[in-house]
This record gives structure tokens, sequence and C-alpha cells, in this order.
């Protein structure tokens, strides 16, 4: 998903070039709202500004399927630290949040879902 139609060709481009059938790049208001993720991978948009990578990543970390993880990586200098405690802080309490890796400037992040509590 990205919101920039040249990488979004590129990329079915590149997928169909390569026989990859379960590779479909596409704008986010194409995704249907009812799909669940086992897996994201994201670099986000972290100079998009705070409130806005907020919204962006309550819109898109819930719909995790049971059992998934996003991985996120984000620069040290640019947030990652406060970046953690806020997921930790705002979501639900199926999930996780936590530094799974650092190397030089960069954290990745995990965030795991868990089957909801009752």
């Amino acid at each position: 998903m990205d919101v920039n139609a040249r990488c979004i060709a590129l990329t079915n481009d590149n997928a169909r070039q390569l026989g990859l059938s379960n590779v479909h790049a596409c704008l986010p208001e194409e995704v249907d709202p009812e799909l669940r993720f086992d897996t994201i991978w994201s670099n986000p948009p972290i100079r998009i500004g705070k409130s806005e990578l907020h919204s962006l990543l309550i819109l898109w970390l819930p719909r995790l399927a049971t059992g998934g993880n996003a991985w996120l990586v984000v620069q040290k200098n640019l947030g990652s630290d406060s970046l953690q405690r806020w997921l930790a802080n705002e979501l639900p309490s199926e999930f996780t949040v936590s530094r799974e890796s650092t190397s030089k400037a960069f954290r990745i992040l995990r965030i795991h879902r868990s089957p909801a509590k009752q």
C-alpha cells in the first residue's frame, strides 16, 4: 500500500514480471476495510507529523489478525522510543509493543496481537 501512484504501478509491474501472484499494491482507500493482515511491515512516514502518524497507526495496526505482527522501522532520533511508549499506551490490551532490535540509529518495533482477553 502506498499513496504514490508511480510506486504502486512499479510494484505491480515488478510483481507481475517476477510471477508473484500474491502481491497487489494499491492506494489505502482501495483496501477492503474488513481485510485482516498476519504481518505488516512498515517504515512509517514519521515526518508527516505526530498527529497524522498516530492516526495512520491507529487505523492500520488494529487490522492485524489475532497472532499477527507488525514490524516498524523507526529512526531513534525521530522518536522511536516515544512512539513505542505511545503505542503501548494507546493500543487495546491484546496488543504488546516491544523493541526487537537496534542497529546504529534505527529501532525495530514489534507490535503483536494476542487473542482478546475476556
